[in-house]
């Protein structure tokens, strides 16, 4: 069966401005084009858009989608079942947060009080989703989704002087990279001291320690636009200065 733009937006819930837009930028070309000049869709183009509005449901971005669609990698099979992941995570999560906001609701009637551990919680696993949205396809593809899960896990079950203790090594990192990127020389202790302070930050994520996954992580920060966005929002060129304390560090 084939659609006009018009029947393919009414079907899929979306405008036409939409599926335009998306031809603009090679995300969703027509199937072909008719005599009158309008686009029409195929099945092909149909199965395409619901993978896109999956990534989309998930708050990828649309620039990481065209990348991952269009990868000679991508499959069909394999994309659906990462789909069922993540909706199956962000099913749970919000899950979790009925769950507490139904405790706090009832600690302020006057019932059970809610524990400070419980409170904390909610807050760890809210850092985990806004991880999964910004950098969750990628850092999955880098490692596989059973390390990240296990991360993920092993951060859920810091305790709260852990995690106070992990934000206080992530401020220490932060202001070693700001005093870096203002010196006009780098020095080789420096260095050691933030590659350390990094590697104590993933430690509280990560249940074991690779040298290699380390490197590959600050080679990431560099790769990925949004890595290196937030880490140069830090100080100018962070990301850079990142990563070559670490591979200065743990390459011979």
């Amino acid at each position: 069966m084939e659609y006009t733009i018009q029947q393919l937006a009414n079907l899929a819930g979306v405008s036409s401005r939409t599926l335009r837009y998306y031809d603009e930028i090679d995300l969703l070309k027509p199937k072909r084009m008719n005599s009158a000049g309008y686009r029409i869709y195929g099945q092909k183009e149909v199965d395409r858009l619901q993978h896109i509005l999956f990534y989309r449901e998930l708050d990828v971005r649309l620039d990481t989608i065209v990348t991952l669609m269009n990868e000679d990698t991508f499959r069909i099979e394999k994309t659906l079942l990462q789909h069922k992941h993540h909706l199956e995570q962000k099913r749970d999560r919000l899950n979790q947060l009925l769950q507490i906001l139904e405790q706090t609701i009832e600690s302020a009637k006057g019932g059970e009080p809610m524990s400070n551990q419980s409170k904390f919680a909610a807050f760890k696993r809210q850092q985990i989703k806004e991880n999964e949205t910004l950098y969750g396809i990628e850092i999955r593809k880098e490692y596989g989704d059973d390390t990240v899960d296990a991360a993920n896990n092993h951060l859920l079950q810091l305790t709260e002087s852990d995690y106070l203790k992990r934000q206080e090594i992530e401020k220490a990192l932060t202001e070693q990279l700001r005093e870096a990127s203002n010196s006009s020389i780098i020095t080789k202790e420096t260095e050691q001291e933030i590659t350390q302070l990094h590697k104590k930050w993933i430690m509280f994520s990560w249940s074991t320690y690779s040298e290699q996954e380390h490197i590959g992580l600050a080679d990431l920060y560099l790769e990925d636009e949004r890595f290196k966005r937030y880490y140069d929002g830090i100080a100018s060129n962070a990301a850079s200065i990142l990563r070559t304390a670490i591979r200065n560090t743990l390459i011979p």
